[in-house]
């Protein structure tokens, strides 16, 4: 299948040499980038993208989809993370199969909506008595068409050996390695497409022992597959750590072996300077959630500091119920508004913002094929119309646009693979309508 994208005005590429194409035309093939100009060629389908800018796929490098469902829930407005958690585990302990194909289809549809091709979703709650929870991730991320990375996340400390989550949610190391060996062996097959891959994801180290993560690391690391968790998000974690083993959160995590190019941390808010360089020796890297760390009062991550030490660094939405939504256009402006305010000068520009939630953050995932507008590259993009009222003056600069004036409207196009996936802001692939009815019921369940 070859496509043609007729008279694109503006394609932002995020490639290496920062590359932008004016008036010019792109072909898809096979769900490739083929071509970048004329080519004499016949398509099979065609596109009218005049008047468009075009960009490279988000890449959404952190995130809790089953949270869509206990979003802005007022007993938890205030909280602070520990407490966040301890009183929201009571909710999510309630968990089953349903809520977490509904959830993942809403929070994954509301990405690829406004422009994310890319997810990757940091599951670790499993009941007891819940089935394969992993399966129907992949089922709903199929049923999107959007190309998704799952982890198989983790916790064996419950309240009782001094942890967080109820005893219903946690698990033995046994159970967990098995299963993950069976995920691994299930989803851990990169094939043309990659539309599916499996990340060992221990949940934080307020809920896992250490030997969990040891054991997973060496799990990883046998298989090939990149390791991920939360670390330094809060000062109460840092308490803990030192409290617990006489070591901050990195010292910690270097200990069992958490450190390298293969694996990435949610938050990182709260590092030295020491830290960081081990950070960017070790390419170690970081999914930074702006909208998140606020929401929560975790702090701000120091990413103009980050980036000068060539510490590898993405963007990601988090769980939704600590950000409320799950939109990348949404997290850049706020990105770029709080390192000003926090960073002056200092601060990383808007299309900065926008590479780190293209390339940087397909560069957490190990990705080379997607996150930038390259012949060979999977052919995930967005395009949105440049002729509106709403974007008078922006779009005379389309590559800060997100950062300095911010977009608040759903794409015009969005493909994921060469596949159209959204039209005119509407999902193509699911039935919105039914997906309300069906979500609206499960969470009647959920919090009833």
């Amino acid at each position: 299948m070859r496509t043609l994208l007729k008279d694109v005005d503006t394609v932002i590429s995020c490639d290496g040499a920062d590359r932008v194409y004016r008036n010019t035309v792109i072909w898809f093939r096979d769900g490739v980038i083929e071509h970048i100009g004329p080519l004499d060629q016949v398509a099979d389908q065609a596109f009218d993208c005049s008047g468009m800018l075009l960009y490279p796929g988000f890449v959404n490098t952190h995130h809790h989809l089953y949270q869509y469902f206990t979003r802005s829930l007022s007993k938890v407005q205030g909280m602070e993370l520990f407490d966040w958690l301890k009183t929201l585990y009571e909710i999510w302990k309630n968990l089953n199969e349903d809520t977490v194909f509904l959830s993942s289809l809403a929070a994954m549809g509301e990405l690829m909506r406004y422009g994310c091709t890319t997810c990757f979703d940091h599951h670790y709650v499993f009941p007891q008595g819940a089935r394969d929870l992993i399966a129907r991730q992949m089922e709903a991320a199929d049923q999107l068409g959007i190309r998704f990375v799952a982890s198989r996340g983790s916790m064996d400390l419950s309240k009782k050996d001094g942890g967080l989550p109820p005893d219903s949610v946690v698990q033995t190391i046994d159970e967990i390695m098995a299963d993950s060996r069976r995920l691994i062996e299930t989803w851990h097959h990169p094939d043309k497409d990659h539309m599916h891959d499996i990340v060992l994801a221990p949940c934080s180290p307020f809920s896992v022992s250490g030997d969990l993560m040891r054991e997973s690391a060496q799990l990883a690391r046998a298989y090939g597959v990149r390791l991920h968790t939360h670390v330094g998000e809060t000062r109460d974690e840092e308490k803990y750590t030192l409290a617990r083993f006489g070591m901050r959160p990195i010292a910690y995590m270097e200990s069992l072996g958490w450190v390298g190019p293969d694996v990435w941390y949610a938050h990182g808010i709260h590092m030295n300077d020491q830290e960081l360089d081990l950070l960017a020796a070790t390419g170690t890297g970081v999914a930074h959630c702006p909208n998140s760390n606020m929401k929560l009062h975790s702090g701000v991550c120091r990413v103009p500091d980050m980036l000068r030490r060539g510490v590898k660094v993405g963007l990601a939405v988090d769980g939704s119920a600590s950000n409320d939504g799950s939109n990348i256009m949404d997290e850049i402006r706020s990105a770029f508004l709080l390192h000003r305010l926090t960073w002056g000068e200092q601060a990383p520009t808007g299309y900065e913002l926008l590479k780190m939630a293209t390339a940087g953050s397909a560069a957490l995932l190990g990705r080379k094929d997607i996150g930038s507008i390259e012949e060979g590259k999977r052919a995930d993009c967005f395009l949105i119309q440049k002729e509106q009222p709403d974007l008078l003056c922006a779009e005379l600069d389309p590559l800060d646009l997100f950062g300095n004036v911010g977009y608040h409207k759903p794409c015009d196009l969005v493909f994921v693979n060469g596949k159209l996936t959204v039209r005119a802001g509407q999902i193509l692939t699911v039935d919105e309508g039914r997906l309300y009815r069906e979500g609206r019921r499960e969470i009647e369940r959920l919090l009833g």
